[in-house]
């Protein structure tokens, strides 16, 4: 298709529309902000708004479009799901077994026979609560271990688990988790050179746990995101997480991996704790498991099945179209070997981020796995790092790529495009983006740190 862009931003039609939501949606409405366009359709890769104008979309519904706008074979597989039922809260039918078998399937084999899943509201945020809910229940205590950075949701249990302090600014908002360092290396958290860590940060975490004196009580969990996502697409190290996973193993703490947006393939591997040698107690998932429909589960061991009848319910954890087009996402992604396409195409779009850092010293970092892909931007001139991303987001746009920033003050261009994107797709991704780039640097050309 190509991305093509006929109009200023935004369009005479997309800001009617942009104008009518301000007034009827509230203040709190977010995407139409730094992308300000009204959907008119879509298509594989691509995303167009009711001007006419093409973007390659690069934000994919924040992960959820694992296969891309519109697959014809997950829209045949919801349509004909909607003439069985639509609905079925947790009664068990043939749609929820198929979904459930092909899900299950695809964990790791050491955890075949030994996993229970739960269905959990629509959202990841939900799928979050149930995990700790279910942890809490098991262990008896209260605590949370997360991370600086990490994100595991806006409703106000979950962003207190959040690193982000600007949305605990709630009255009332519970304080429930200890937060700890995250291997965050490009930056490191105890403020050491790349040459001298010996990944103190998970050092610090064995200490404080392990210290009678430490004044963090054992808590009833630890939640980790594999690669950071709001954070600024930070993957974790490896030895970060093989330590995390034995500490809290020895201490009997449940780990739970946040999977919500790594999920489904996205970092090359079904799930990213995969690449990590690692077996969690919990996994959460949600995001791109629906094939474009609102689902989300909790996966965990069986042992930590401690739940009463009704201990953990909601209105909308049966929904049968999410289930149907989730087995025939599946499906299609083992037969179009879409997770060898992930690292193969992941790596080209990779390779070619680096090309761009190697041709401006602003460009701090290029880091992700798979198709999640972050490049961390460094102040330029007067401008701090979070307004250069928003400068090269806005030139990128003009030219009909959609990507949002993540990270501290908005400091790193955050890609998540389809699964399936093309060498082709990626190449013109790359084109679009270098071509901002550039834009931005020249506007203050002749400055040193251009």
């Amino acid at each position: 298709m190509g991305a093509r862009v006929i109009t200023e931003i935004p369009g005479p039609a997309s800001k009617r529309l942009l104008d009518e939501q301000a007034v009827t949606e509230s203040s709190a409405r977010a995407y139409p902000r730094l992308t300000p366009i009204a959907v008119g359709g879509a298509d594989g890769a691509y995303l167009s708004d009711v001007d006419g104008n093409v973007f390659l979309d690069f934000l994919t519904g924040a992960g959820v479009l694992v296969l891309g706008h519109n697959h014809p074979e997950l829209v045949r597989a919801a349509q004909a799901q909607l003439e069985v039922s639509t609905h079925g809260l947790d009664f068990p039918t043939e749609a929820k077994r198929d979904f459930t078998g092909e899900l299950l399937r695809m964990l790791p084999e050491g955890m075949h026979g030994t996993t229970k899943i739960h269905f959990c509201g629509p959202t990841g945020a939900d799928g979050v609560e149930a995990a700790i809910k279910l942890c809490k229940t098991f262990t008896g205590r209260s605590g949370v271990v997360s991370f600086h950075g990490g994100f595991h949701g806006s409703t106000q249990s979950t962003v207190a688990l959040t690193g982000l302090r600007a949305s605990k600014d709630l009255p009332g908002n519970p304080q429930v988790a200890s937060f700890f360092p995250y291997s965050y290396c490009h930056k490191c958290p105890l403020g050491l050179s790349p040459e001298s860590c010996s990944v103190n940060c998970i050092q610090y975490l064995e200490n404080m746990l392990n210290d009678p004196n430490g004044g963090t009580p054992r808590p009833a969990a630890a939640i980790l995101e594999m690669v950071q996502g709001e954070g600024g697409v930070i993957p974790a190290h490896p030895e970060f997480v093989r330590r995390l996973r034995e500490t809290t193993t020895a201490l009997d703490i449940p780990l739970i991996v946040d999977e919500v947006q790594t999920g489904c393939g996205r970092t090359g591997t079904w799930f990213a704790f995969e690449q990590y040698g690692i077996e969690p107690d919990v996994v959460v998932s949600s995001k791109g498991l629906g094939g474009g429909h609102p689902v989300s589960v909790i996966l965990f061991h069986e042992r930590l099945d401690g739940w009463k009848p009704a201990a953990h319910t909601g209105t909308f954890r049966g929904n049968q179209l999410a289930f149907a087009a989730g087995a025939a996402q599946i499906r299609v992604m083992e037969r179009d070997d879409v997770l060898g396409s992930v690292r193969k195409v992941g790596a080209h779009l990779e390779e070619g981020l680096r090309r761009l850092q190697e041709r401006h010293s602003f460009v701090g970092d290029v880091r992700g796995l798979g198709l999640m892909l972050g490049v961390e931007f460094g102040p330029l001139g007067p401008w701090p790092a979070g307004e250069v991303v928003d400068r090269i987001r806005q030139a990128a746009l003009r030219r009909g790529l959609i990507f949002e920033p993540a990270g501290r003050g908005g400091c790193v261009a955050r890609l998540l495009p389809p699964l399936n994107l093309t060498i082709e797709e990626a190449d013109e991704a790359l084109e679009i983006l270098t071509a901002a780039v550039s834009e931005v640097a020249e506007s203050l050309r002749g400055h040193d740190d251009c």
